[in-house]
């Protein structure tokens, strides 16, 4: 699925006075408490599967052919090699800020805080945005089912709430939710994958979808900048490191497996859908009904009753996209609360719950903002709430990915480890010249995910630089005004923030 921006109350908190807090929270974070499987389930659920194959894939078929699920193999390939030198990274720094984290280790604190700003852009661009799309798949859906008309407005803001509550509550909580929702939209779609495979699909099965002659073709780099954002969210398992068992091993765990799931299984299902209508015929049925291909497939092989459950499914995999990304993003606002650059008020953990539940009052607030001025302004829900808002949201986390893999090489120059040269350097360089390969193709391939002009398409492009370079004014900002902050900006947690490692040389200076 193809922001906002930053919370107007990190504005409010430059006031404050540059010396510790003296009474930290009491309360923290509940470690320990998510394993492997819990962690890739909000990875799996914030990528929204059934939602992006639903919606998404037909267009990839319809621009890139049969051979469209290969697109998706390649995605996954790239993002496992991004994947070999951030996990390493996660064994090394262990705050918890992650994609900040990792940059500032790597490229420096100006660079860092950076970063930072861009990470809460583009988590909460990812997630406000989405709250359209729960909006107009819930009144697609009770229109489908009972003829109803149901205005999306009151669907979204009913949505805040209740994903609000669920961040609110324990994060085992919520993965348990998430387990739930997920094994639900993944077997839809596994049903369907079991009626074309019974019926032999509609005129016998066929692996043409994966020979080179269908693959190498003009609409491949269409399919590619599809299939890189059908990712997105899937770096998020290091947040959760302070919360998971036996970290080391658990994060890295938890993001192969997302991305070797996610790889796998869109280019399996997309297959799926090709075999379903026939390799000569599949390409003209995107065309004709790109939003009711998978709903077709599903009432010709299994029945109109698993349609109705599909519709009903998409919803739930909506809510279980923004509750992954509202956790995420909920604790990406305490790890920058605590570095004393959001105010300290947000740093607040739950007593009972142990969830950062002051964060996520304060995303929720900013969610509905921007939902209720996007209605005010009379914008169309899905094509301009969810479309120019998720757009730059998606842009920043894949620049946030490419500068954590140009961090690796130069952080682990610098530090004294036993980590191979493939791990630290051939992998992460690899990441990098395919990582900037991905954004130029999202780039240049953006009218496909908004459908706009080419004057709105340039300017969601230009939020990305121009929020980093308010992080850079920023970090200029605490540098001169508030130091102590600024050099202890990303410590190792425990450490003391007097030890922490000094910039790289090129970027001292900043």
């Amino acid at each position: 699925m193809p922001v906002p921006r930053p919370l107007p109350a990190a504005q409010k908190g430059f006031a404050v006075p540059d010396i510790p807090t003296p009474n930290p929270p009491a309360a923290a974070l509940r470690s320990g408490s998510l394993g492997t499987a819990d962690i890739a389930f909000f990875v799996v659920s914030a990528a929204a599967p059934l939602t992006v194959m639903a919606g998404v894939a037909p267009l990839a078929i319809l621009l890139g052919g049969i051979g469209a699920p290969v697109g998706y193999l390649l995605a996954g390939v790239t993002l496992a090699v991004f994947a070999i030198g951030f996990t390493t990274m996660s064994r090394h720094v262990h705050g918890g800020g992650a994609f900040y984290a990792y940059i500032t280790r790597g490229l420096g604190r100006s660079v860092g805080v950076g970063a930072a700003l861009l990470a809460l852009v583009g988590y909460n661009g990812m997630e406000i945005g989405v709250y359209g799309l729960l909006g107009t798949a819930t009144r697609d859906t009770v229109h489908a089912l009972t003829g109803s008309h149901l205005p999306w407005l009151p669907v979204s803001l009913a949505g805040l709430l209740v994903i609000g509550y669920g961040g609110y509550r324990s994060i085992d909580f919520g993965a348990k939710v998430l387990g739930v929702l997920l094994v639900a939209e993944t077997g839809i779609l596994v049903l369907l994958a079991g009626g074309v495979l019974l019926k032999g699909g509609a005129h016998g099965l066929s692996l043409a979808s994966f020979t080179p002659g269908n693959v190498f073709v003009p609409g491949t780099a269409a399919v590619l900048a599809f299939a890189f954002a059908a990712f997105t969210g899937f770096e998020s398992t290091v947040i959760y490191r302070r919360e998971a068992r036996d970290p080391d091993r658990t994060v890295p765990r938890a993001t192969y497996i997302a991305v070797g799931f996610l790889g796998l299984f869109y280019a399996f299902v997309v297959w799926i859908a090709v075999q379903a209508f026939g390799d000569s015929h599949v390409v003209e049925a995107a065309g004709k009904d790109p939003a009711g291909l998978f709903f077709s497939a599903i009432t010709t092989y299994v029945g109109g009753w698993a349609a109705d459950v599909m519709h009903v499914l998409i919803v739930t995999s909506v809510l279980a996209s923004l509750l992954a990304f509202h956790n995420a993003i909920n604790r990406y606002g305490l790890a920058l609360a605590e570095e004393g650059v959001l105010p300290r008020a947000l740093a607040r953990v739950h007593s009972r719950h142990g969830s950062p539940y002051v964060a996520g009052i304060g995303q929720t607030v900013l969610g509905a903002a921007v939902v209720l001025a996007f209605a005010a302004a009379g914008a169309d829900p899905y094509d301009q709430l969810l479309l120019w808002v998720n757009t730059p949201g998606m842009l920043g986390l894949l620049a946030l990915q490419l500068l954590a893999a140009l961090a690796i090489p130069f952080y682990f120059r610098r530090v004294r480890h036993t980590e191979g040269v493939l791990r630290t350097v051939v992998a992460p360089v690899a990441a990098v010249v395919l990582l900037a390969t991905a954004i130029a193709l999202v780039i240049t391939h953006l009218d496909l995910f908004t459908g706009a002009s080419a004057t709105v398409n340039t300017v969601l492009a230009a939020v990305v630089p121009a929020v980093f370079l308010i992080g850079l004014a920023l970090a200029a900002w605490l540098r001169r005004h508030r130091p102590s902050v600024y050099a202890h900006f990303a410590a190792e947690p425990g450490s003391d923030p007097a030890a922490a490692p000094a910039e790289p040389a090129a970027l001292a200076r900043d």
